[in-house]
C-alpha cells in the first residue's frame, strides 16, 4: 500500500510539473548576474535577453547582483525557487572559486541545473616586444634558461588570467613569476609600459596593441585559431601539446527546475543564439557562440572543476576571495 501511494504522489507531482512547462512562462524571468554592468559576463546577459524576450513574450531582466567573487549572485540563484523564473549567467569561475574560497555557500556541482553555454572565449598570450622571445617555444627555451626571472602579470591571484599561466608552467615545467593585479586593465598597461614582460589578456583588450606592434601575441589558448586573430596560432600547436584554456559563459537554474521546463529555457537560449546579429556580435569580441545540450555543459562545468582544483593544489595557490 505504501508503494502505491508514493507512485501515485509521483505520478501528482510529475503531471503538475508538466502542467506548470505547458502554461511557462506566464511572468517575467530574471536572469541574474553576479558581477557589475559592463563585464563579460554581463555583456552575454544583455546580448541574449532581448532575444530571449522575443521568443518568450515575456521579459527577460538583467539583475544584477555583484559581489563576493560573484558568490553573491549565484547564491541568490541557488536559494531561489526553482521554477524557471530565477536563472544564473555563469561564468567559468563557477569551476575555480570552490578550490580558492572558504565556506562556500552553495556547491556549484549540486545545487545548480546547467541549461546551456552561450559563450566561450580565449585569453591571448602576449610578450612585451622587449622580451627576446617570438614564439611560444623561444620562451619555453628563455624560461628554461633564466629560471624564476621572467614574470607575468594577472588581474589578481586566483583570477582566470592567472591559472591559465599556472597550467601552463604546471605543463611546461618553468619557473615564472606571478605579478599580481587588481584588474586585467591595469594589468595590461604595465606589460605595454614593459614594466612586466608577459600576461594572458582578453583577445579583444590586447588585440589592438598587438596590431600598434605595441605587445607581441605568441599563442591564443583555445583548442582552435581566433577568428579575429588568425594568423596567432594555438598554444598547443606553438609547443605545449594539450593545452587548452578558455572563459566561458552559461546559463544555469536552480538545482530541482522540472526537467520539461529545463528543456524550454534550452531551446530559447539554443535560438537565441542562431540569431546572426547576436553570433556576429559574439566573433566580433573574440568569442565563439556555442548552444549546447544542459548534458554537455554539465560535462565542462565536471571537467573545469576537476581541472582547476588540480591547477591550484600544484601552484600551492592560497587565496581567500572574498
Amino acid at each position: 500500500m505504501k508503494r502505491m501511494w508514493r507512485s501515485f504522489i509521483t505520478c501528482l507531482g510529475l503531471t503538475a510539473a508538466s502542467v506548470l512547462a505547458q502554461e511557462y512562462p506566464v511572468k517575467p524571468l530574471r536572469l541574474v548576474v553576479g558581477s557589475t554592468p559592463g563585464g563579460g559576463t554581463d555583456i552575454a546577459a544583455r546580448l541574449i535577453a532581448p532575444k530571449l524576450t522575443e521568443i518568450f513574450g515575456r521579459q527577460v531582466v538583467v539583475d544584477n547582483r555583484p559581489g563576493a567573487s560573484t558568490t553573491i549572485g549565484v547564491d541568490h540563484v541557488v536559494r531561489a525557487a526553482p521554477d524557471g523564473y530565477t536563472l544564473l549567467m555563469g561564468v567559468s569561475s563557477l569551476a575555480i572559486n570552490p578550490h580558492l574560497l572558504k565556506n562556500m555557500p552553495y556547491d556549484a556541482l549540486r545545487d545548480l541545473a546547467p541549461v546551456s553555454q552561450v559563450v566561450v572565449s580565449p585569453n591571448i598570450m602576449v610578450a612585451h616586444p622587449s622580451l627576446p622571445a617570438r614564439s611560444v617555444k623561444e620562451l619555453l627555451a628563455l624560461a628554461r634558461a633564466r629560471p624564476g626571472q621572467l614574470n607575468f602579470a594577472a588581474g589578481g591571484a586566483g583570477s582566470s588570467q592567472h591559472l591559465a599561466i599556472a597550467l601552463f608552467v604546471s605543463m611546461t615545467g618553468t619557473n615564472i613569476v606571478h605579478v599580481p593585479y587588481k584588474g586585467q586593465g591595469m594589468a595590461l598597461i604595465d606589460v605595454v609600459a614593459g614594466q612586466v614582460s608577459l600576461m594572458m589578456a582578453n583577445v579583444i583588450s590586447a588585440l589592438p596593441h598587438v596590431r600598434n606592434n605595441r605587445l607581441r601575441a605568441l599563442g591564443v589558448t583555445g583548442t582552435k585559431r581566433a577568428s579575429v586573430a588568425p594568423d596567432v596560432p594555438t598554444v598547443a600547436e606553438a609547443g605545449v601539446p594539450g593545452y587548452e584554456v578558455l572563459q566561458w559563459y552559461g546559463v544555469l537554474a536552480p538545482a530541482a527546475i522540472p526537467r520539461d521546463i529545463l528543456n524550454i529555457l534550452n531551446r530559447a537560449v539554443v535560438q537565441s543564439l542562431q540569431d546572426p546579429k547576436i553570433r556576429e556580435r559574439i566573433v566580433a569580441d573574440g568569442g565563439e557562440p556555442v548552444g549546447n545540450s544542459p548534458e554537455t555543459f554539465a560535462s565542462v562545468l565536471r571537467s573545469d572543476h576537476a581541472k582547476w582544483g588540480e591547477v591550484i593544489r600544484k601552484a600551492g595557490i592560497r587565496v581567500d576571495l572574498r
